[in-house]
């Protein structure tokens, strides 16, 4: 007697049809359709460009992954690597630069090691992508430098200061530190230098020709262009956290504290 499967659902059918052919299919293949997908296989220790060839599931053997873990993880790419849509401008100030320090955390840890890799294996073997190649080696760890150089310089020295604003406005603080970093920042400063140097891309945008992409692109240069666009786009989301929530709310604290801190000296 044979098996009868009309009570199955059609769509749980083609679920399973797809996961099957997931498996079966080049890791180029898979990374073609989806560009994020390259992502997710690097953190399972799969270098797409590496093993281009084979299939998904002749590598997870090779490398003793379980094979459906890593396909439910390809299955929705984007949902453990997109920007959380958060109500920012509801938070109180210290949980907006919590968030911020994630933000940044996530970028030197995961996002920037990332593209770093795609950029280091970089071989365009493309006359058009030729000079692409050598360019990006040579900016990319300097922005990459930079970048981080800026990202600790803002934690140790804005975020500190707002967080002292934050603490003397709920709890009081030593005023001697206080009235030494009132008079060492001034947050209207930052936040104008902030906005005016925030297309830290430009330089990478120039070189890519705006991620400019001909029908014969290799993959390889797909994935690093759809990579620098995502992590542009991030980037202009914390910009707006900090230029539209981050700065009008300490400013704002600032300017209460000033008051509330000139008027307790002049009492004493």
């Amino acid at each position: 007697m044979g098996l009868d499967f009309s009570y199955i659902p059609d769509h749980y059918i083609y679920k399973l049809m797809e996961k099957i052919a997931l498996k079966s299919r080049r890791i180029s293949e898979l990374v073609d359709q989806d560009k994020i997908r390259a992502h997710v296989l690097f953190y399972f220790g799969i270098k797409f460009y590496e093993h281009s060839e084979r299939t998904l599931e002749q590598v997870c053997n090779e490398k003793g992954l379980n094979v459906e873990a890593v396909v439910r993880e390809l299955e929705f790419p984007g949902e453990n690597f997109q920007e959380t849509d958060l109500p920012l401008i509801s938070y109180p100030l210290d949980l907006i630069i919590e968030y911020l320090k994630h933000s940044h955390f996530l970028f030197v840890k995961h996002k920037l090691p990332y593209i770093g890799k795609l950029v280091q294996s970089f071989k365009a073997n493309h006359s058009e992508y030729d000079m692409v190649e050598k360019d990006l080696k040579i900016l990319f760890p300097l922005f990459l430098e930079d970048f981080i150089h800026h990202i600790y310089e803002e934690e140790d020295t804005l975020f500190k200061y707002i967080q002292l604003l934050d603490r003397f406005a709920k709890n009081g603080c030593n005023p001697a530190q206080l009235y030494y970093m009132m008079e060492k920042h001034s947050l209207q400063q930052c936040a104008m230098e902030h906005e005016a140097h925030d297309d830290e891309m430009q330089g990478i945008r120039a070189i890519t020709r705006n991620y400019n992409l001909t029908p014969q692109a290799p993959l390889h240069v797909k994935v690093i262009y759809s990579e620098l666009i995502q992590f542009e786009r991030s980037l202009k989301v914390h910009a707006r956290v900090e230029n539209e929530i981050l700065f009008p709310k300490a400013l704002a604290l600032e300017h209460a504290v000033k008051k509330k801190f000139f008027e307790s000296a002049r009492y004493n």
